[in-house]
């Protein structure tokens, strides 16, 4: 049985394609694509079918990952049925997957992505928006979503128990 995880920003062109780009590198070179599928989307539909933004996939590809195959998608009730883990990049975004959870008890598999980063801390645990910044502010996403990943993928085996 395969492990899906959703990874959930607000407009699907930024945070949460990086984090899924760099969260199928991890599982592939931990040998768990057979075991996790990952797919992203973002809470705002305003970007449906729109590649990544550039900045974002500039970013990536100078890392040395493949940015080239995303499509922003977004989320909807549906997902809750779709997946096993749906992490979100910030608590607006949370809120509004909470928001059409179908029911309650389906809300307690909607956690913050950076429940998995070794540096968050109680008032530090969202992925900030990069969209309005340069491209530091990308790079500094891509830092803190490579170190959560890393953690996110050394859990997984205990999640996909739970």
């Amino acid at each position: 049985m395969t492990y899906r995880v959703a990874l959930v920003c607000l407009g699907n062109i930024c945070r949460s394609p990086m984090a899924h780009v760099v969260l199928d590198d991890r599982l592939a070179r931990a040998g768990l694509t057979q075991q996790v599928e990952v797919v992203s989307c973002g809470t705002g539909g305003w970007h449906e079918g729109d590649p990544m933004d550039r900045r974002a996939a500039a970013v990536l590809r100078d890392a040395g990952y493949d940015p080239s195959r995303h499509r922003a998608r977004t989320f909807s009730p549906d997902w809750y049925a779709e997946n096993d883990l749906l992490l979100a990049m910030d608590h607006s975004n949370r809120a509004d997957m909470v928001d059409q959870s179908p029911t309650v008890g389906e809300q307690a598999r909607v956690r913050m992505f950076r429940e998995f980063d070794p540096e968050a801390s109680a008032g530090d645990d969202e992925v900030p928006d990069p969209w309005y910044g340069g491209s530091d502010g990308f790079r500094q996403v891509l830092a803190m979503i490579e170190r959560t990943t890393d953690e996110l993928v050394e859990q997984l085996p205990q999640l996909m128990e739970a």
